[in-house]
């Protein structure tokens, strides 16, 4: 689906509709928001000739974060991209010059087999072409402004983009996760991702409220897609940050706290995917969420270390 030239691309990680990075055309140049893994770069150019144009017009790769779902594969396809630059929060540029920190942290958690079967091996890219957008930072595709918007919660060196033509935010994973097996009557659910390490909940509620404030038609989720009834959507995050954290400060100090985390948030999400009219059953929910439940136990744990005892 298209609308003010912006093209919604299943990057191919995971499974189908979990992961999108997305195309936006204008006067025949071009700019990717986000771009999944090495695995995902095909797809990428794919979307680019369906477009009807060609690897020299694409002017900036931007991406919301380093998390290696949302730019993993930055250096494949930065390499294909011959007149682009990568637009990147200040805090993330350096780990795209040199990734190899980012694939050390990951192979510790995954192993290196799994990370060259999902990710593949990462690949620099160069440090003249990459660009630092510290907050209110303009990236101009042809007249068309892309306003960059610092937004931690999620990571310290997460950014927003607003696309002003458009009135929309690619708001990487800021403004939550929307998986479409969940849609209901009702419209999209919602939940936030809390994922290791940097999560910081008064930092992720503000950066909600400044997307807000903007007062966009759209979100364009990384997880996944276009969400409209932002208003809403907004609030249901807000609601549910301030749940999670009650859950882990509960659990801080148990002896079986991850455990515990899991299956709060296994109970928490059953309750309100039922409140919105989804109707599957907790097997279902565990296949469709059971990967993110476990990221965000992880995650509340880490922050609930950061606050001592």
């Amino acid at each position: 689906m298209t609308s003010n030239g912006i093209h919604t691309i299943d990057t191919g990680f995971v499974r189908p509709q979990f992961d999108a990075a997305y195309l936006l055309v204008h006067q025949r140049h071009a700019a990717f928001i986000d771009c999944g893994t090495n695995h995902s770069v095909h797809r990428l150019l794919a979307a680019l000739a369906a477009a009807g144009l060609d690897a020299s017009e694409v002017d900036w790769l931007i991406l919301t974060h380093v998390h290696l779902d949302h730019a993993g594969g930055a250096g494949e396809l930065m390499a294909r991209l011959p007149n682009a630059s990568l637009v990147v929060h200040p805090r993330g540029a350096r780990h795209m010059a040199d990734p190899s920190q980012l694939w050390a942290g990951a192979t510790a958690v995954y192993g290196e087999e799994v990370m060259q079967q999902a990710y593949g091996r990462l690949r620099p890219v160069p440090a003249e072409r990459i660009v630092e957008a510290p907050d209110g930072h303009f990236v101009d595709l042809q007249g068309r402004r892309l306003r960059c918007l610092d937004t931690p919660g999620h990571a310290k060196h997460h950014m927003a983009i607003y696309d002003e033509q458009a009135n929309v935010c690619f708001t990487g994973d800021t403004f939550g996760l929307s998986y479409r097996e969940f849609d209901t009557r009702q419209g999209p659910f919602i939940l936030p991702t809390t994922t290791p390490v940097q999560f910081d909940p008064q930092a992720l509620h503000a950066s909600i409220g400044r997307l807000l404030a903007l007062k966009p038609d759209a979100m364009y989720l990384t997880h996944f897609g276009r969400v409209e009834q932002v208003e809403q959507l907004a609030h249901k995050l807000h609601e549910l940050i301030d749940a999670m954290v009650v859950i882990a400060l509960d659990a801080r100090g148990s002896s079986d706290r991850h455990a515990r985390l899991v299956h709060e948030l296994t109970q928490l999400y059953a309750a309100h995917t039922a409140e919105h009219g989804w109707h599957g059953d907790r097997e279902a929910l565990v296949h469709w969420l059971g990967t993110d439940i476990e990221l965000n136990a992880q995650g509340l744990g880490v922050w609930l270390d950061t606050l001592g005892t």
